[in-house]
């Protein structure tokens, strides 16, 4: 946290705890896919002046700590990784040279909190997210 960003006339930390899921949550985010997905994510938030400090893919959805750059909106920024991501997806994963209406991977909507103090406790949660959520599957398993 001490240390603070700056544009020509303004110095910032805007970070933001960013999570979001394939459409119909369906449990997609596993193996090949899983391992570009990061670095494309990485390369396209670096489009917007963005940088992703924090994230985790699990199978059925994505959290990301990301800090944006004023300029910016939190609506733009994922909406542009969320949008140009299933473009990459489509035409490297599912075989499409064209985008075809209606054929969306991501859902509409995204949640998003405003990371201010508590950074540190926000990057251990994405971190442990994934034993977590095994922790939890196997509490419900027998029910």
């Amino acid at each position: 946290m001490d240390e603070y960003q700056s544009l020509s006339h303004t110095a910032w930390d805007c970070k933001y705890h960013v999570v979001w899921i394939p459409k119909y949550r369906r449990k997609t985010l596993y193996e090949e896919l899983r391992k570009h997905l990061g670095q494309i994510f990485r390369e396209l938030a670096m489009q917007r002046e963005s940088k992703i400090v924090e994230g985790h893919l699990l199978v059925d959805h994505v959290h990301m700590l990301i800090s944006i750059p004023p300029k910016y909106s939190v609506a733009q920024v994922v909406g542009f990784i969320k949008g140009k991501s299933a473009i990459h997806i489509a035409r490297s994963f599912l075989g499409q040279r064209k985008n075809f209406t209606g054929h969306n991977f991501w859902a509409r909507g995204y949640f998003v909190s405003t990371v201010g103090k508590d950074e540190k406790m926000i990057r251990e949660y994405i971190k442990k997210q994934e034993t977590e959520d095994r922790r939890l599957d196997q509490l419900h398993m027998f029910k």
